[in-house]
């Protein structure tokens, strides 16, 4: 049995110190991925309780956040038009909730939640460190693409707990 390499990577075709976080963020999204997989299809839309959370509520909201901080806080740029097509629903209710997502295939969620990461990674990749260093200065705070990788690491980290236990709960159920 080979034995297991616990050791950070950068990814190729960039500065090593952004290929070390890009390593990390595509890392999490692998734990995601196998947190979900051979999931019954049916608990995508499962949700406990009317108007908590689901599975493919949360894959949702993982990619719109992601392409948020992408074209707002480092890009600094309007979204193109083809990430309106890839959101159709705003992310919020009118109270502020978690809008719900229900009807999607699994396909139809990892073909998002790609189609964003190859964006994140080619902005990232063309970067240098001094633009991923550079903080960009927004009304309500400053931020560098160096933090926003970290963020959407802890932000899927967190959601994937949410989803691991609601995908618990729902095969208890199923």
């Amino acid at each position: 049995m080979a034995k297991e390499q616990l050791v950070f990577e950068a990814l190729p075709d960039c500065d090593p110190q952004i290929g070390r976080m890009l390593w990390q963020l595509e890392d999490t999204r692998i734990l995601t991925q196998r947190t979900l997989e051979v999931m019954n299809p049916l608990l995508l839309d499962w949700q406990p309780e009317a108007n908590s959370h689901s599975i493919g509520t949360l894959l949702y909201h993982i990619a719109v956040i992601e392409a948020d901080w992408l074209y707002n806080e480092v890009l600094e740029a309007e979204w193109p038009a083809e990430f309106t097509f890839l959101f159709p629903q705003d992310v919020h209710d009118e109270q502020g909730r978690l809008s719900i997502v229900k009807g999607q295939s699994w396909d139809e969620h990892w073909s998002r939640l790609n189609h964003v990461r190859t964006r994140v990674l080619n902005t990232y990749k063309g970067m240098t460190l001094d633009d991923f260093r550079r903080a960009r200065s927004l009304p309500d705070y400053d931020v560098t693409p160096e933090w926003v990788l970290h963020h959407l690491c802890q932000h899927e980290a967190e959601h994937r707990s949410e989803m691991a236990a609601l995908r618990t709960m729902g095969e208890g159920v199923l």
